[in-house]
């Protein structure tokens, strides 16, 4: 696989932080004084949902086209290759829910909507050329053309790739801003509220030093900024674990062990980083299984967040 697409995967991953109580906002929309900045926090909270779902979803898709597109090219080349890659369809409910841009992103709006577009566009475009490979395959035109036609649709799928990632992450960046301010206006009151803005430290902690593990994965270790990073998270997370859960509201005592799993799995994480640091302070490098690892992990703290903030 390259890097490229690798990297971009894991941008996609570490961008699913912000998730909302929409759940309860029956509860808290009467005791608001602004109805209409309810529906407007409402509408944001479920465009932001519904694209991280669709951008994750969407990614894994593609990362397994391109594993595909690498196989096809190298047995159209006349290189032995076992089994050709599995590729599963992509059932992106999420994106289908998406209608339009919500009018509260305000001045943002036509940025978002204009790199939404090259997304869908873009996502559009990658299916079609992979079912045209997967045909040019099956029937093994390659016999006849060498591989070539192959060649270009591996090519035009990868920059195809390349510019659905830059859009979806332009609009994951875009949306950050608004859909925080919206969860603001739908906590307020909230009787989780210290829980919930204290576990999203710790996930906005985790973002942020994942991002520095992509970079550096692309490039060189650098075991000093890690270091610092780490340090920052180890204290969101030793803090967050201080909280006593104590939440009289019956209807959410369930929460309390939802909120002590997801500090177990932070601590878990916590824990294959130590790992991965000194893994990569061997190497000068951080290799593909210990970012795999990486990865996985944060799914894990990323499902226990989730679940308690749902």
């Amino acid at each position: 696989m390259r890097k490229i697409i690798v990297l971009a995967m894991a941008l996609t991953l570490t961008s699913v932080s912000v998730i909302s109580c929409k759940k309860d906002v029956s509860k808290l929309g009467k005791s608001m004084m602004n109805i209409g900045g309810a529906n407007d926090a409402n509408a944001i909270i479920e465009f932001n949902n519904n694209f991280l779902d669709s951008y994750k979803s969407t990614s894994r898709h593609i990362e397994s086209i391109m594993k595909y597109a690498d196989a096809a090219l190298a047995k159209a080349k006349g290189q032995d290759v076992l089994i050709m890659p599995i590729v599963i369809s992509s059932m992106d409910y999420s994106f289908s829910k998406i209608k339009e841009v919500p009018s509260g992103f305000d001045k943002d709006k036509a940025t978002i909507e204009s790199d939404f577009n090259t997304y869908k566009a873009k996502k559009e475009s990658i299916e079609k050329k992979f079912e045209e490979l997967k045909s040019y395959m099956t029937s093994e035109d390659y016999k006849d053309d060498k591989g070539a036609k192959a060649e270009t649709l591996s090519k035009e799928i990868e920059t195809e790739a390349k510019a659905l990632f830059i859009a979806g992450e332009n609009v994951v960046a875009k949306i950050k801003p608004a859909t925080d301010a919206a969860e603001e206006v739908i906590l307020k009151d909230h009787p989780m509220k210290e829980y919930i803005i204290s576990s999203k430290g710790v996930m906005n902690s985790l973002d942020s030093n994942l991002d520095v593990l992509d970079k550096q994965y692309a490039g060189t270790f650098n075991e000093a900024e890690v270091q610092k990073k780490y340090d920052e998270l180890a204290k969101a997370v030793e803090a967050n674990s201080k909280l006593e859960f104590n939440v009289k509201d019956p209807q959410y005592s369930y929460k309390k062990s939802q909120f002590e799993s997801f500090n177990k799995t932070a601590s878990g994480f916590l824990d294959t980083y130590r790992k991965v640091i000194r893994d990569s302070k061997g190497t000068g490098k951080i290799s593909d299984s210990d970012i795999q690892q990486i990865d996985s992990s944060y799914e894990s703290v990323l499902n226990s967040y989730n679940s308690f903030v749902k």
